[in-house]
């Protein structure tokens, strides 16, 4: 049996690399494996380390995937009762967004973060196309810097057309396993050829009629970077859906409102909705918690709880 680290999935193949020689094998899962996470649409991502079985020079079969640090999973578009899991053992991840072209989502840089901080994983917001921002959008991002540079690991802005904090960027993946996700059109494959030339990431513009990108990728695929860097890019996100979560999880992943919760008459179990004496609420009143930020809380436990009260009473 060999040890190999998986770079590409693509449904029910996985291409990795034998860790010992570097070469490259086209895998299928042995069967039984199908059957060991019935919550998951697919049971190997993109940085899984796994033993496998060569069959021939190119080609093999994945008999064991290796205790994960960590993961990211989001609701799988095909099925809202399963997860689908994005990628395995990530130091760092990589949120991509932009302040123009296409417009700025704030509420989504919330809804990746769920995805991040139950697993402890550190987040890095790179906002891109610097380079057409106007007075407002310098504004703008310093907003973004005051509400999410204590609870990231901070914020960068980035153009791929002056290289505008590209070296920056670099240093900041230097060493790492690094996610790179964002919404369609922000340009992550177009910053993926720019930090190393030669990747060939298919890029594509924004559509005239939406205003919104198109995808270019397909499925998540990690690349090694000549400084040993590892970046996995991943499909443009146009949504992010939380059915599988109840409120308060999502209570407990907003960073700084499960911090001061300690300071709720309810603790942890507050939603800092209709509560009295909560900590949170009195927290957004004096400025120490962002009112935005609070607002994308509130809608998507509103989000959670329409979801959850429709499944208990739909007929079928």
């Amino acid at each position: 049996m060999k040890k190999g680290l998986i770079i590409r999935s693509t449904g029910s193949w996985y291409e990795l690399i034998d860790q010992e020689t570097n070469n490259k094998y086209s895998c299928r899962t042995a069967g039984k494996m199908k059957l060991l996470k019935k919550d998951l649409s697919n049971p190997i991502g993109v940085g899984d380390f796994v033993e496998f079985e060569p069959e021939s020079e190119n080609q093999g079969i994945i008999h064991k995937i290796e205790p994960r640090k960590n993961y990211i999973v989001r609701q799988s578009p095909k099925n809202k009762h399963q997860l689908h899991l994005i990628a395995a053992n990530i130091d760092l991840a990589v949120l991509v967004t932009t302040l123009i072209q296409p417009t700025f989502k704030p509420g989504f840089i919330d809804r990746f973060l769920i995805t991040t901080e139950p697993q402890n994983i550190p987040v890095l917001i790179v906002f891109n196309k610097s380079d057409l921002w106007k007075e407002s959008e310098f504004q703008l991002f310093e907003d973004c810097k005051s509400i999410y540079r204590h609870i990231t690991a901070g914020l960068l802005e980035v153009s791929t057309v002056t290289l505008k904090n590209i070296e920056l960027l670099k240093k900041n993946l230097l060493g790492k396993t690094c996610l790179v996700a964002g919404q369609s059109g922000v340009g992550k494959s177009s910053l993926l050829n720019v930090l190393q030339p030669g990747i060939g990431l298919r890029t594509s513009d924004i559509s005239s009629s939406s205003g919104k990108g198109t995808h270019t990728t397909t499925f998540a695929e990690m690349f090694i970077l000549e400084d040993g860097s590892r970046v996995i890019d991943t499909p443009g996100i146009k949504s992010l859906s939380f059915n599988n979560l109840e409120i308060m999880d999502v209570a407990h992943n907003f960073k700084e409102f499960f911090e001061t919760s300690v300071g709720c008459r309810f603790g942890s179990k507050c939603t800092h909705r209709n509560e009295p004496e909560c900590a949170v609420k009195m927290a957004i009143e004096s400025g120490h918690i962002s009112f935005q930020r609070y607002q994308n809380y509130i809608n998507l436990i509103d989000e959670i709880e329409s979801q959850n009260y429709w499944e208990r009473n739909k007929k079928f």
